[in-house]
């Protein structure tokens, strides 16, 4: 018999570390300590002296602690070790980027790696989530939204008694219970062995005499040792030696101080550093780094040159000047899956958001960036129907900050919401394809409900955010906005005579019967669908879809030539055209219509493929779907202890779909019927302690568990062979949790 796991992995998402972290043991050593007594901790510090920097390294401590070290059995409480305190991991949400309230909950949710498909409020979905965890969450430059984080930090710990949270940020959050954490700068030492160490890297040939110790001591006295002063500062000792370094400083230094008056001597010192850095750019390079401030996160080279160039900028030079804003460490450089990109630190942003503003240029350049962001959008959306489809939704997750900032750009201009309206429509295969229905619904509720978008001038961009919205609240489970909007799109579609989104509204339609398990009406209105698409010459990865789910609905209903015939040609036109998330969906149907002829190794083949490219995605509907008819499978070739484990896994991710299995007697049918098989096998006892190993393991083991059991071999349990799911609605009646 199977045992059970005796400790659960500690999990997280903390990035590596690109540069040696440099000093501060015994600031990192008192903060371990705090966390080991309170439940939050809020390392407060000015703008660059090291808080992120700081709080990361105290994190991976943490989750190094966790994974090293045996569970301790038995212990709780404030003073349980790392490995009990984090056994559900440590957590980094970067807020920096972040502006508008109602994407804090999100933000934090993806962080966690949680999806959500449902209705339910995400500040709700997230309380639940951690309710029973223990973790330890790194919140990262909230001070732009320091009351709603406040609020939302204050009720997680309230409901989640587990959570463990560790901020930064440049003033307290003010929740009872916090304890504060000032961050000075660096004691001269460290100060200085930073200064060497950043210079080192920028040159390796870089060997300080005596007297360049001395110049460069005094140069982290005038910077009053502030990290960011001093990584600015080493980037310009590729250029001038520590001398010069120290006289330009001095030679600039009462001229920028004098014009923060009133500030605090750090922060007047900060803006010293970066305005230095400003003084000695080339106008040129000064220009191209207030443009880039309209930026939010990462950016790639092409967005720069497209947004920046213009009469005073030609295209072809902006490489260069990116190169120098490189070298000056004013950008930084990333390897990100969409490739190679730049950001900006938060703290030179904003310097250069000023400079913008002065200069009477931001308006246009949020414009130019909203435009570059809208071309994006439109060229993925092609695109997505291709081979590069992972490339696409890699790009789209990398560039999400930035399409945030043109939607509400959008939003900001009542002339313009039409554009918004385009925008939040066009990355529908985004929000539905890769696990962003909830954020996809913000949106679209925003740029249709805002004043002012009701205007017909723009009817197409408003018909086509209308039936992406339906599309959107009909996985979530929401029936009533789904049905509101597709009819309005129908009927705006009829009015106007736009023939493909009447076709969209129809298979949407469709789409909201076949999950309400009405089959006859789904065969009915998605095969009108199909017909209007094709006397319309459209096709892309929505077509093939419709054309999937009529395959769907004949399964149901027992016409499985007619599954069979539908979904092996959008397998073949798939395999034609490289897409693979439709893919997804024509494997799982032929997949069915496999076990229902006790082909159970063609079943697991197409399963397979269709978990793997699913789990790619992060389409946690197909893969939730296709995880639940893998375990039948498994129950049907006579493994009932894996099937169980698979089933237990799968459960919970239901939670965030929506309705369970849509409340679907069709969908839920492969679940009851593992339950009943696998139950019968194992006994009772024996099926809820496989079902419970399931549930704790992670969504990436668990993927790595269903793709392994394809070259698995079976343990006879006596079963023998188990029939298909053979369902209607009277036999297979909805789950009732």
């Amino acid at each position: 018999m199977r045992q059970r796991p005796l400790r659960r992995t500690a999990r997280g998402n903390l990035p590596s570390e690109l540069s040696g972290f440099i000093g501060r043991g015994a600031e990192l050593a008192e903060l371990g300590g705090l966390l080991e007594v309170t439940r939050l901790v809020t390392v407060t510090g000015v703008g660059g002296v090291g808080k992120s920097r700081l709080v990361l390294a105290a994190a991976r401590s943490a989750a190094e602690e966790a994974r090293e070290a045996p569970e301790a059995q038995g212990v709780r409480g404030a003073h349980a070790p790392a490995e009990e305190r984090y056994c559900d991991g440590v957590w980094l949400a970067e807020l920096a980027c972040v502006r508008d309230p109602a994407l804090l909950e999100l933000t934090l949710s993806e962080a966690l790696g949680l999806t959500d498909h449902t209705t339910r409020p995400p500040r709700a979905v997230l309380a639940e989530h951690l309710a029973d965890k223990r973790l330890l969450l790194v919140l990262d430059g909230f001070e732009q939204l320091v009351d709603e984080t406040a609020a939302l930090v204050r009720e997680l710990l309230l409901r989640s008694p587990g959570l463990r949270v560790l901020a930064a940020g440049r003033r307290p959050l003010e929740v009872a219970g916090e304890r504060t954490f000032p961050l000075a700068p660096p004691v001269p030492e460290e100060a200085l062995a930073l200064l060497e160490a950043r210079a080192s890297a920028a040159d390796p040939a870089f060997a300080p005499t005596a007297a360049d110790r001395a110049a460069l001591a005094e140069v982290c006295a005038r910077l009053d040792g502030i990290p960011l002063a001093l990584e600015l500062a080493a980037g310009r000792l590729r250029t001038l030696s520590p001398a010069q370094v120290l006289a330009r400083l001095e030679d600039r230094f009462g001229l920028l101080t004098g014009g923060v008056r009133g500030g605090l001597p750090r922060h007047r010192t900060l803006r010293t550093a970066i305005g230095w850095s400003h003084e000695l750019c080339t106008p040129a390079e000064r220009l191209l780094w207030a443009r880039l401030s309209v930026f939010a996160g990462q950016f790639d080279l092409e967005a720069a040159e497209y947004v920046c160039a213009g009469p005073d900028m030609p295209v072809e030079g902006v490489l260069d000047l990116v190169g120098e804003l490189l070298a000056q460490s004013l950008l930084v450089r990333e390897e990100t899956a969409a490739g190679v990109r730049f950001r900006m630190l938060e703290t030179v942003r904003l310097y250069g958001a000023g400079w913008l503003e002065s200069l009477g240029d931001a308006v246009r350049l949020r414009r130019r960036h909203r435009d570059w962001y809208m071309g994006l959008a439109t060229w993925c959306e092609l695109d997505w129907f291709s081979p590069r489809q992972h490339e696409v939704a890699a790009l789209v997750e990398a560039e999400l900050p930035n399409l945030r900032l043109a939607l509400e750009c959008c939003l900001d201009e009542p002339d313009e919401l039409h554009l918004g309206q385009y925008l939040a429509g066009t990355l529908w295969f985004y929000w539905a394809g890769c696990g962003r229905l909830t954020e996809g619904r913000h949106w679209l509720d925003r740029t249709l409900d805002h004043p002012g978008g009701q205007v017909t001038e723009y009817e197409s961009s408003r018909l086509k955010a209308l039936w992406v919205l339906g599309y959107v609240a009909a996985l979530q489970g929401d029936a009533t906005a789904s049905m509101c909007a597709l009819y309005e799109c129908r009927d705006g579609a009829a009015r106007s005579g736009n023939r493909v989104a009447a076709a969209y509204a129809v298979h949407r339609l469709g789409c909201l019967a076949l999950v309400s398990d009405d089959m006859a009406r789904a065969r009915e209105l998605l095969g009108e669908a199909l017909e209007q698409y094709r006397a319309a010459g459209e096709l892309n990865s929505n077509v093939l879809m419709c054309q999937v789910e009529l395959g769907m609905a004949l399964a149901f209903l027992g016409d499985l030539p007619g599954a069979l015939a539908l979904c092996g040609e959008v397998r073949e036109i798939c395999e034609e055209r490289g897409e693979r998330w439709t893919k997804a969906y024509a494997l799982y149907v032929l997949a069915y219509a496999a076990l229902e002829a006790g082909g159970t190794r063609e079943a697991r083949r197409l399963l397979t493929e269709c978990v793997e490219i699913n789990h790619a995605f992060n389409d946690l509907v197909g893969l939730v779907l296709a995880l639940e008819l893998l375990a039948l499978v498994t129950v049907a070739e006579g493994d009932p202890a894996e099937a169980a484990v698979l089933q237990g896994a799968a459960e919970p991710m239901w939670g965030g779909v929506g309705l369970q299995l849509f409340g679907s007697g069709y969908f839920n049918a492969p679940r009851l019927m593992c339950r009943e098989r696998a139950g019968e096998a194992l006994g009772a006892e024996r099926y809820a302690a496989f079902a419970a190993e399931g549930r704790e393991l992670g969504r990436e083991s668990l993927v790595v568990r269903a793709l392994r059991g394809a070259a698995r071999v079976p343990r006879p349990a006596g079963l023998g062979g188990v029939p298909g799911p053979r369902v209607s609605r009277s036999t297979a009646p909805a789950d009732q949790p």
